[in-house]
């Protein structure tokens, strides 16, 4: 499962450094490349609703399998195309097969990992979101230079036979004892309403396509997305069971806390690589240098995610360890390229650290007193939230960034941010303190399962 997630979440960050290339090649203007991010995005938003219930109608091993297939051979159609026309189709079929690989594959670790071992199984899981978006722009600025933009999807070949042989020798087969009939109407509503969020967020970061649009697809989001809500909750058999959001832990980690964490940390890599080479004037290597320091404390901090959670409990390490990575990103704010750059490369690795602890805490968390019957819905809606999050931070990063013209004072625009990431934790934290004081005895032994790692 992590080597699938893995494999998708670097193929999302590794083409951006070689669109320029990818349009030569293809006779076209770089921008004019975006169309296949979006197609893609907009494939994953339509069908991720569908996986909780067609992992349960015909398992979700078959379908992970299924998925990590489709998903590797779109990889080789993309590397092959010849013009945009095929890119772009080739890119539909990867975004569906991208779109069931994340809920799906959670599905199936909660489904076969026990309580005491979940904590080690989130962990293993977790460290593809940290690892492939640090790692991605570099890599793929790295196979363009030096081999071609076709490299960058071939890269998936490897990988996903390795996940296939992985899933069919490891995972057990599975299917539900009673299926549900698809609920259509759910499945429209809640497609149409993440499509047209997801593609307005992704509108905010190009302001000059006008703001009519924009506000349009965001207002069509929210009120289809209310349709939805509505018709989950009165269903007889809904697409996506709510009553997930009734768990307090699970309501924390993924809708209020987690929803505002992830939009904080999904926007930090966008913004490091611009602060350190327009801002700074450090070439790509230099940058990529600076911010694979951040990834090192993402795995630092394995080693002593166990006795930390262990000995403090995830309520108290939640709130405190989300105020160090507020001000750690803060700090952001005050350095430049006078700063020695052993003093960055420490903050890096700071932000990196209470980054890896925050998200494996977080994604445990979410899990951990979900029912069996609701684990289908809540990795779905899970997934979803993630996508939402992932793309506001982003998105609204990029029109901050654009508001304050970061090709001419970028130090600014970009200090401006982390005081506002920096917000965003501060009140993440604050909601965590909800959560009961004896949270960490309602997870037993979970904590021990890390102790190998």
């Amino acid at each position: 499962v992590a080597v699938a997630f893995f494999m998708q979440l670097l193929d999302s960050t590794i083409i951006s450094t070689s669109l320029p290339q990818m349009g030569e090649s293809f006779g076209v203007p770089a921008v004019a490349m975006s169309i296949g991010i979006t197609v893609y995005m907009l494939t994953m938003a339509v069908f991720v609703p569908l996986s909780g219930w067609l992992a349960d109608r015909f398992g979700a091993r078959n379908i992970f399998l299924v998925e990590i297939a489709l998903f590797t051979l779109a990889s080789i159609a993309c590397g092959i195309s010849q013009n945009l026309t095929q890119f772009v189709a080739a890119r539909a079929v990867q975004g569906l097969g991208s779109a069931l690989m994340t809920p799906v594959g959670r599905i199936l670790v909660l489904r076969n990992a026990s309580k005491s071992e979940l904590l080690n199984a989130t962990a293993l899981i977790t460290w593809p979101a940290l690892f492939a978006p640090v790692i991605g722009p570099v890599l793929g600025g790295f196979i363009t230079t030096y081999l071609s933009w076709h490299w960058n999807f071939f890269i998936n070949i490897p990988l996903g036979a390795a996940g296939l042989a992985l899933v069919a020798r490891f995972i057990p087969g599975d299917r539900a004892s009673e299926t549900r009939p698809l609920d259509w109407p759910g499945f429209l509503v809640t497609s149409a309403a993440l499509a047209s969020m997801l593609y307005g967020l992704e509108r905010i970061a190009h302001p000059q396509d006008g703001a009519l649009p924009t506000v349009a697809l965001l207002g069509a989001g929210v009120l289809i997305g209310w349709l939805a809500v509505r018709h989950l909750a009165r269903a007889k058999n809904p697409l996506l069971d709510l009553a997930a959001f009734k768990v307090q832990t699970f309501a924390i980690s993924t809708l209020s806390a987690g929803t505002i964490f992830r939009v904080s940390i999904n926007a930090t890599p966008f913004l490091l690589p611009l602060l350190f080479q327009v801002g700074f004037g450090l070439r790509p290597v230099d940058a990529g240098m600076l911010i694979l320091a951040y990834f090192l404390g993402n795995l630092g901090m394995k080693t002593v995610t166990t006795p930390t959670l262990k000995r403090f409990g995830f309520r108290s390490v939640l709130v405190v360890n989300g105020v160090i990575a507020s001000l750690s990103i803060m700090a952001c704010a005050a350095i430049s390229p006078q700063t020695p750059q052993a003093l960055v490369v420490a903050l890096m690795l700071i932000a990196g650290l209470t980054r890896s602890m925050q998200f494996t805490a977080l994604n445990t968390l979410a899990f951990a007193d979900i029912a069996s019957a609701q684990r289908s819905s809540a990795a779905t809606l899970s997934s979803m939230l993630q996508q939402v999050a992932m793309l506001f931070g982003v998105a609204v990063a990029a029109a901050l960034l654009n508001l304050s013209q970061i090709a001419t004072c970028c130090s600014l625009a970009t200090a401006s941010r982390c005081f506002l990431i920096s917000s965003a934790w501060l009140v993440h934290s604050f909601s965590i303190g909800k959560l009961e004081p004896n949270i960490r005895r309602s997870l037993p032994r979970m904590s021990i399962a890390l102790s190998t790692m």
